[in-house]
C-alpha cells in the first residue's frame, strides 16, 4: 500500500538558521498533530533570524522545539508530513516497540538517518531548552533541561499520550505527557530568567476546554491518586492560563501568537492536506506578526 505523504513537501522551506541569537523565552503548547501550526511558525522565525535563547515545549511542543533549537528549517515539518501514516512512526508498529502511538525508537534509529539532526548545534550551551512531563507519583509537572538530562528520553516522556500509552520511566519514576498537569508550559518562563516571553498556542485564543475527568482515567490511574487529581484539574487550569495569557498579551507583558483561524485538525488527524494547511497557517501567521513581535522585543 502506498504511503500517504503531504503532496506539498517540495514547497516546504529548507536550510539552516543563522547563528544570531535573540534574548527571550519561547513557550510552546502541545496538541498532537495541531503542533504543525507551531512547526510552521518556528520555521518562519528561523528564516527571519529570530532564534531565541530559551525554549520550553510540552508534548508536541517538545518535539517541535528540537528542530528549532538545532536551527534546521523545515526539518520537523518534513518528518511529520512524510511519516504521519508510517505505522512505525505513528501506529501499531510504534506501540509494539515503544508502548505508545509515537515511534521514538523508529524516529531516533531510522528517520534520523534519512533526515539527520544537527546534534552539535542542538547541544550548544548558548541556547537553553526544557521539556515538560508529568510525574505520576506526585501529579506535578517536571521540567527536564538540556544538558542536565537524557534529552531524547525526556522528549519521549513529554509526548507520551495518556490513556493509550505506557508511562516512560526516568530515574525509576513514571512520567506521562506534560499536558496532563500543564498544557501550556508557561511555568518555566520565570525559571528561564528571560525578560521577554513569546507564547505559541495551537488553538485559537477563544478556545476553552470542558472541565472534568474521563471515567476511564479513574480505572487506568487508580494507583496514582495525585496524578488523577492533577488530571481532573488540568482543563480548568488550562482555561485560567489561556485567560491569563490573553490579559498579559493585551498589556504588553508577553507576546502571544495563536491561530488566526479556527483549528479543525484533531489530536490524531491523518488528513495530510489539513495538516499541511495548518503548517502554512502557522508560517503565515508568524510572518504577518513579525513587525509586532520585533516591536515587543524592542520595548
Amino acid at each position: 500500500m502506498k504511503k500517504k505523504i503531504y503532496r506539498g513537501l517540495d514547497r516546504l522551506p529548507a536550510g539552516r538558521a543563522s547563528d544570531t541569537l535573540t534574548h527571550g523565552c519561547l513557550v510552546l503548547e502541545g496538541g498532537g498533530w495541531k503542533g504543525l501550526y507551531t512547526v510552521g511558525a518556528l520555521d518562519c522565525l528561523m528564516q527571519h533570524d529570530l532564534n531565541f535563547t530559551s525554549t520550553v515545549g510540552c508534548s508536541a511542543g517538545a518535539l517541535s522545539a528540537i528542530g528549532y533549537v538545532s536551527g534546521q528549517i523545515g526539518w520537523g515539518a518534513r518528518i511529520d508530513l512524510t511519516y504521519r501514516h508510517d505505522p512505525n512512526y505513528c501506529g501499531l508498529g510504534a506501540y509494539r516497540r515503544d508502548g505508545g502511538i509515537t515511534g521514538f525508537t523508529y524516529l531516533y534509529r531510522d528517520i534520523l538517518k534519512a533526515l539527520p539532526l544537527d546534534k552539535k548545534r542542538l547541544c550548544n550551551p548558548a541556547r537553553r531548552l526544557a521539556v515538560s512531563a508529568t510525574n505520576l507519583l506526585t501529579g506535578k509537572v517536571k521540567y527536564f533541561e538540556k544538558g542536565h538530562c537524557n534529552l531524547s528520553k525526556a522528549v519521549q516522556a513529554s509526548a507520551t499520550v495518556p490513556y493509550i500509552s505506557k508511562p516512560v520511566m526516568i530515574g525509576g519514576v513514571p512520567y506521562l505527557d506534560g499536558g496532563c498537569a500543564e498544557k501550556i508550559p508557561f511555568g518555566w518562563a520565570a525559571l528561564s530568567g528571560e525578560k521577554k516571553v513569546i507564547v505559541i498556542r495551537t488553538r485559537e485564543p477563544a478556545y476553552r476546554r470542558e472541565p472534568g475527568l474521563p471515567a476511564i482515567a479513574k480505572l487506568l490511574y487508580r494507583k496514582y491518586p495525585a496524578f488523577l487529581e492533577a488530571l481532573g484539574n488540568t482543563n480548568a487550569e488550562f482555561n485560567r492560563t489561556a485567560e491569563m495569557l490573553e490579559n498579559k498579551a493585551n498589556s504588553g507583558e508577553i507576546f502571544l501568537l495563536a491561530p488566526s483561524q479556527p483549528v479543525t485538525v484533531t489530536r490524531f488527524d491523518g488528513d495530510m492536506d489539513k495538516l499541511g494547511a495548518l503548517y502554512w497557517l502557522g508560517y503565515h501567521d508568524a510572518e504577518e506578526n513579525l513587525a509586532a513581535l520585533r516591536a515587543y522585543l524592542a520595548q
